[in-house]
């Protein structure tokens, strides 16, 4: 497959929409107010040469009534981007759901199925361009938020792998039923990749056991694990692998710390290969960023581990740096960390942070500069 992304790094617009730990209903989308300034944000990318972006439809949004649907806002953010030459990929779910549904719900994937076909119909209907679609962001990270840590509904403990199979199971339904009404639509499949070390009383068994659980969402779409599911290896047509400072810890919780001048963090770009040699699938780092003055260093760390990538020869697609603009806590809407591209301020007016964006194009030139 050869790079179907318009741009090498890409923007991620922060959409999740999950009920967090007090009850309330988030939405950063709104939050942000990338809802309304859309065509405000896309022409702020493409003045740094960014083309492609990851967007969200905002399930608990868009299902106005059970099996109803408007799309009439994602609509406009579709028609401002083919105005612009803006090339986007929708995720489905990202952590949000209608506040009558969780995933173990018994009508959770008859639902999902129906927002599948009413989005890919709409799409087909209102864009002339390739639907590009993860249809549920991050299973792993999902299915332990809210079946381990009670981050989001059903706020279980306890129940990981039991969410973990019903959100393959809905993803492997709305795959199908979006390749039945296009079957040229593209799947990405967005996953974390952590990397959890040793604390000194793991057996090299039991370290590597635990370190497979991050490839079990993955295994269940492509049919390696639960084939009674239906998962199938064509499912897996781009690979995203979200990627921060804290995906990698030692078992039990403590984070192995970045930066990491003792260099006791696995590099990049070997937890890049290694999903390549499993999968053999094209990759890109889905989600990537960091916060406050570490954000200039951290891309060009990134950005230095993803050549090597191009280097082995990979099919390595591209960067997508997360988020665009700043955003708040999930659970507190008052707390921002600075980490976006463009910093937000008490009326949401994007203020750019120039040496990161500065920093960005050196990256952008070094990959243009790149040669096999």
């Amino acid at each position: 497959m050869q790079n179907p992304f318009k741009s090498y790094f890409i923007g991620g617009f922060e959409c999740a929409d999950q009920i967090n730990r007090s009850g309330e209903r988030v939405n950063l989308l709104k939050e942000t107010q990338h809802d309304i300034r859309a065509e405000e944000d896309y022409r702020l990318l493409l003045e740094l040469g960014i083309t492609s972006v990851r967007e969200g439809i905002c399930w608990s949004e868009v299902e106005t009534d059970k099996y109803n649907f408007d799309f009439s806002e994602v609509l406009n953010r579709i028609k401002i981007a083919e105005k612009l030459g803006i090339q986007q990929i929708w995720d489905l779910i990202h952590f949000g759901y209608p506040e009558d549904l969780y995933p173990t719900h018994p009508k959770f994937c008859e639902r999902f199925e129906a927002l599948c076909f009413a989005f890919v119909k709409f799409y087909k209907e209102n864009s002339s361009q390739p639907l590009f679609v993860v249809p549920i962001n991050e299973i792993s990270f999902l299915s332990w938020f809210s079946g381990e840590a009670r981050g989001t509904a059903p706020f279980a403990h306890g129940s990981g792998w039991d969410i973990k199979y019903h959100l393959c199971k809905a993803a492997i339904l709305g795959i199908k039923i979006l390749k039945q009404k296009d079957p040229f639509c593209t799947i990405v499949l967005v996953e974390p990749r952590v990397s959890v070390h040793n604390n000194g009383n793991l057996s090299e068994e039991e370290l590597f056991k635990i370190n497979e659980y991050q490839f079990e969402a993955a295994d269940i779409i492509a049919g390696r694990l639960c084939p009674e599911l239906g998962g199938d290896e064509s499912f897996l047509e781009i690979i995203g692998l979200n990627y921060y400072w804290n995906c990698q810890w030692l078992e039990g919780g403590e984070t192995v710390y970045w930066p990491d001048a003792a260099q006791k963090r696995v590099a990049l770009n070997k937890l890049i290969s290694d999903v390549y040699l499993r999968y053999k699938k094209p990759i890109f780092l889905s989600e990537t960023g960091h916060f406050g003055i570490g954000r200039v260093d951290w891309i060009e760390e990134i950005s230095e581990e993803c050549l090597k990538v191009l280097h082995q020869g990979i099919p390595f697609f591209g960067i997508c740096i997360y988020p665009v603009t700043d955003r708040p806590d999930w659970d507190n809407l008052e707390s921002y960390s600075n980490c976006g591209i463009f910093d937000l301020d008490e009326k949401k007016n994007r203020i750019p942070h120039l040496e990161y964006i500065q920093s960005i194009k050196m990256q952008q030139i070094k990959r243009a500069q790149l040669t096999f």
